[in-house]
């Protein structure tokens, strides 16, 4: 037994050392004048967690046998309490290296673009970025906490660069004809009519509806890729040539009516429309469908509110969602359940929810937020219930306590 773990230890000592001596070699060897390094873009995916692209660096040098991949997108999903520091904005992404070739395996498996810049550097810069990049991914440098759009895989090319070759690079935004919000921006990769738009437009709230700073464009990769193009270094242009490595053109988006929130949007309202007719024709109420709404807009609104202030995501401040979404529903929705009398107070609070309805729609017109097109169906559900309850609740209905 104890011979057994000698060896072991001996294997462990010997292992350390290799992995001493590597970090050793890499930090201080030099490219070969025959390096190059260059910028990547990654073509979106089906997946939310792709749908906007992906940017790394690639290091060549055949002389030294690298063909590596310095990726700022990665994250551990081993991470203890991952998904709840992922809901808290908590989570650590971290600079990761990998084969060219294993890079491009998961690109090729989904089909997706690959396209490569090619950078114009001396090799002087080149040793520059390359020592930045090698430190940078040392244990004690490579986490950083993610923000989806002041410091993601994308933005981290431009702040490299600029770390490195300082006052010299300058990315000119002359090529930006339009002006677009940080929430423009983010639709412009994503099908209005789906649920990732949806969830996206209620979980953000009225932060990203400011106008983008050209240099705030690249928190996306496809716009990283186009400044590249109209970046300059000492005057002269940062992109010596561009390339694509992989080359497809597949359809991103699936056009499944059947299964977008529109449908079943609109198939709610028309049922609210039929039971609320019904229900006052018959001065009746139905408890269930009043539970249902209360309970999701209140559920709705309490993640509304967990991710406005007890996360650091800084995306999700100023949500005005909240007003529709209102989070004391969630209580509500019990007093409605209920068959015997209901609260006095309840004519008030339905009363305050259409008020909270219009002030929503005040702050849509004046484009203080914008919210999701669809919400306009979600209104029309929500204000015509409200205004039925608030007759009933009025009436002088002798279930009232």
């Amino acid at each position: 037994m104890i011979r057994a773990l000698r060896i072991q230890f001996k294997k462990l000592c010997f292992l350390n050392l290799l992995w001493i001596a590597f970090w050793g070699f890499s930090l201080q060897a030099q490219l070969s004048d025959n390096a190059q390094i260059s910028i990547i873009t990654c073509d979106s995916g089906q997946d939310l967690y792709s749908s906007f692209g992906h940017s790394a660096f690639r290091v060549q040098d055949s002389a030294k046998g690298i063909n590596w991949v310095y990726n700022y997108g990665t994250f551990d999903f081993n991470t203890p309490n991952f998904y709840y520091k992922f809901a808290r904005g908590k989570l650590l992404y971290s600079l990761s290296v990998t084969t060219f070739s294993d890079f491009l395996f998961t690109y090729e498996l989904e089909k997706r673009w690959v396209k490569e810049q090619l950078l114009k550097l001396n090799r002087e810069e080149q040793n520059a970025l390359f020592s930045f990049l090698e430190n940078n991914r040392k244990p004690e440098n490579r986490d950083y906490k993610y923000d989806f759009l002041f410091d993601n895989c994308a933005t981290k090319l431009p702040e490299v660069l600029k770390k490195v070759l300082g006052n010299s690079i300058e990315f000119n935004g002359a090529h930006l004809k339009n002006h677009f919000t940080f929430r423009d921006l983010i639709q412009q990769n994503l099908l209005t009519n789906s649920w990732s738009s949806f969830g996206i437009d209620l979980a953000l709230g009225s932060v990203i509806d400011r106008e983008a700073a050209p240099e705030e464009y690249m928190f996306l990769p496809k716009y990283v890729m186009l400044q590249m193009s109209n970046t300059t270094l000492a005057e002269n242009a940062l992109v010596l040539r561009e390339r694509t490595v992989l080359e497809y053109n597949n359809k991103r988006f699936n056009n499944n009516f059947g299964t977008s929130p529109l449908f079943w949007l609109l198939l709610l309202l028309l049922f609210t429309l039929t039971i609320s007719f019904i229900d006052l024709r018959n001065g009746t109420r139905s408890r269930w469908l009043d539970f249902f709404l209360f309970l999701t807009t209140g559920s709705a609104g309490l993640l509304i509110f967990f991710l406005w202030f007890m996360t650091d995501h800084s995306a999700t401040a100023n949500n005005f969602n909240i007003l529709w979404a209102f989070p004391l529903n969630i209580a509500a929705c019990y007093f409605l359940l209920r068959k015997d009398q209901i609260p006095k107070w309840m004519g008030k609070y339905i009363m305050i929810l259409l008020v909270l309805l219009i002030i929503t729609l005040i702050l849509w017109i004046f484009q203080i937020q914008q919210f999701s097109p669809l919400i306009a169906v979600v209104f029309a559900i929500l204000g015509h219930r409200y205004a039925l309850l608030y007759r009933y609740f009025t009436n002088s209905n002798p279930r009232l306590k």
